[in-house]
């Protein structure tokens, strides 16, 4: 089963970043270019998301909220603070 074009549109934008270092994306981002269409990728997704929150009923807010309240959870500030390990890695 396939899925909607839209879908396609954070690939899109993680394909720019895929498989770079810092100093790349760095160098990306000073690129007057390269932002315009960076720029361009993150008002697609962004438009997608609020889309699909509006046919869906979706609360952002609250869907949010919740998150962060589960990640403050998951990784406690003396735990994971510097790392990057996940949460199950503690």
């Amino acid at each position: 089963m396939g899925h909607p074009k839209e879908f396609d549109k954070a690939g899109e934008l993680l394909d720019i970043f895929r498989f770079k270092r810092d100093d790349e994306i760095t160098q990306m981002m000073n690129r007057p270019e390269k932002r315009t269409v960076i720029g361009e990728e993150l008002a697609d997704v962004l438009y997608f998301v609020l889309r699909f929150v509006q046919m869906n009923n979706f609360d952002l807010l609250d869907e949010l909220e919740r998150k962060i309240e589960k990640n403050t959870e998951r990784y406690p500030v003396k735990k994971s603070r510097d790392s990057n390990k996940k949460y199950n890695e503690f």
